[in-house]
């Protein structure tokens, strides 16, 4: 059985929602094929990927086939994702200060869809009223 590289397991969203899925604890495979609308074969050839991949170890018990979310190799993830956060850190950050921006100006009792208010006269940024 040949690796499979985490990026290519993690690829495909079903195989995500399935990792989602273990999050909480090992879970039978026909349990988490439930939740899909694919068939229960399909779901076993996602879990073989992710399987593979080293992402989920397989326990057998009886006759059914129980999942463990196995996140170690997802570290490796995490790392080349590292050097990207401050990209996302700087956007998020912008988009915190515009959000301020409009929380502080809906604060200040300004009522911009009636006007300036009686006997006040109001200018655009070109001066005109």
């Amino acid at each position: 059985m040949p690796p499979v590289d985490v990026y290519s397991a993690l690829a495909n969203p079903v195989r995500r929602k399935l990792l989602e899925g273990l999050m909480g604890g090992a879970r039978a495979a026909g349990d988490l094929a439930g939740e899909f609308s694919l068939s229960r074969p399909a779901v076993s050839e996602h879990l073989s990927v992710l399987k593979k991949a080293g992402l989920v170890r397989e326990e057998p018990r009886g006759r059914h086939r129980y999942y463990h979310l196995q996140p170690e190799p997802l570290a490796e993830v995490g790392a080349w994702l590292h050097p990207f956060e401050h990209y996302w850190r700087a956007r998020m950050g912008a988009l915190s200060d515009v959000l301020d921006e409009i929380t502080i100006g809906a604060g200040t009792g300004s009522n911009t869809s009636t006007g300036a208010g009686a006997g006040s006269t109001s200018t655009s940024k070109d001066g005109s009223p």
